[in-house]
């Protein structure tokens, strides 16, 4: 197993540099200036020392070569040095300084970094989107194997019921429907996240869990409709085969069968869509986050696509990228947890 994980990691490099040219080559073709938003009273040649030092007056394969430099080699130094400077789970190494005030990746809009906005708006986002995921998980696997255990059922019908509401209403009607109802007609939750909150006490804890309900809920509704039947279809599968009928010959417990071995099997397939659901949690849910006003990491790739800040839409589609082949190493060597049968060395 250990194998097969460095081998993977080391075969996910070139992947990851393939993945970015081709990100920054769409992302060069496509239209839009960063300078269309300075103001016309801006003399031409204002604007063309602006737009050097942004960086845009060197060919392609520079600015490539120079978001790759500042991407692997300048934002790790920043953040080891975080790590045992200032965190609370590192922090008792020596302290570090690698960093020497190196050029980072600077966002166009905002003419900051980009990697410290992120990690402003990452917390909004795991808060409101990974709670969201967490809440679907745990009510998705529950009903979907006592929808296959007890298949054909009212309860089964109405799983089925919901779960097809859930795959079939977007995020951008539920959410705007849901405000309606809670917000407007019977006035118990607010409409708009409020950023700005910060908890201190049960009082602002309480205010917290009230803002967060209604995105949870929408972004849940659609993660437990498809883990459930997920799980419903590879229960059933497992239900009807011989080994079951086996242990069950053997006198084991009805519960035994069920939640131990059967469970185990009918998990491969779902690891798989978990695993590659989570790189949705910091990506953020961009509909969501802009109905109910989140300021969150998909408010912000939106909000950068608008302005055509590349470096940043840059910076953030590579970093879902990295999420993405990460947890499907994740999902691999979770396979050979859950199977016995299955080996990658």
């Amino acid at each position: 197993m250990l194998t097969f994980t460095f081998r993977r990691l080391i075969l996910s490099i070139p992947t990851l540099l393939f993945i970015s040219f081709i990100i920054f080559g769409l992302l060069q073709l496509a239209p839009g200036d960063p300078m269309a938003q300075v103001p016309l009273t801006v003399p031409p040649d204002v604007k063309q020392k602006m737009r050097e030092a942004l960086g845009l007056g060197a060919p392609w394969y520079v600015q490539y070569y120079k978001w790759l430099i500042q991407f692997f080699w300048i934002e790790p130094k920043i953040f080891i040095d975080y790590l045992t400077n200032t965190s609370f789970l590192l922090g008792w190494l020596p302290d570090t300084a690698f960093y020497q005030g190196e050029l980072r990746v600077i966002s166009w809009q905002t003419r900051s970094p980009v990697m410290d906005i992120v990690v402003q708006r990452m917390p909004q986002t795991l808060w409101v989107v990974g709670l969201s995921y967490v809440v679907g998980i745990v009510i998705a696997i529950p009903i979907g194997i006592y929808s296959a255990y007890k298949h054909y059922s009212v309860f089964d019908q109405a799983g089925t019921f919901i779960t097809m509401i859930g795959f079939s209403i977007p995020p951008f009607f539920t959410g705007p429907l849901l405000i309606v109802i809670f917000s407007v007609y019977l006035g118990w939750l607010p409409s708009i996240y409020d950023t700005t909150h910060v908890v201190t006490d049960w009082a602002s804890f309480k205010v917290q869990i009230f803002q967060m309900i209604m995105p949870v809920m929408v972004l849940a509704l659609q993660t437990t409709a498809q883990i459930s039947r997920y799980m419903r279809g590879a229960m059933l599968d497992n239900l009807n085969q011989d080994y079951v009928r086996t242990a069950r010959a053997k006198g084991l417990r009805e519960g035994v069968v069920v939640m131990v071995h059967v469970l185990r099997n009918s998990m491969i397939p779902v690891v798989t869509i978990i695993a590659l659901g989570m790189p949705a949690i910091f990506g953020g849910a961009i509909i969501t986050e802009n109905v109910f006003k989140v300021n969150g990491i998909g408010q912000l790739l939106l909000t950068a696509l608008f302005a055509n800040d590349l470096p940043m839409v840059m910076t953030l589609t590579f970093i879902f990228a990295i999420l993405i082949v990460l947890f499907n190493l994740i999902a691999d060597v979770l396979y050979g947890l859950l199977d016995p049968r299955i080996r990658y060395d």
